[in-house]
């Protein structure tokens, strides 16, 4: 069992975002979101420094819900409306 999955919540996809940067990660998270069903779960790996940072700012900014975080894994839940 990995240190990620002993607390993890249950999600339908898995992003490994790696070392990209706010820029770069926002993006590429908007991409991988847009034709997933609304309330849909997404663990994301981000390694970046800032990363714990800048999710919780972006998810807060467009109506993404954190649901939980263990740095450098994330859950991201996609906004239902």
């Amino acid at each position: 069992m990995t240190e990620e999955s002993k607390d993890a919540p249950a999600h339908d996809v898995s992003i490994d975002a790696g070392d990209l940067g706010c820029g770069d990660l926002v993006l590429r998270l908007r991409n991988e979101l847009k034709p997933l069903a609304p309330g849909a779960v997404v663990h994301v790996r981000a390694t970046d420094p800032a990363a714990p940072i800048d999710l919780p700012a972006w998810c807060g900014l467009v109506g993404h819900t954190l649901i939980h975080t263990k740095h450098p894994h994330y859950w991201i839940q996609k906004k239902t409306t």
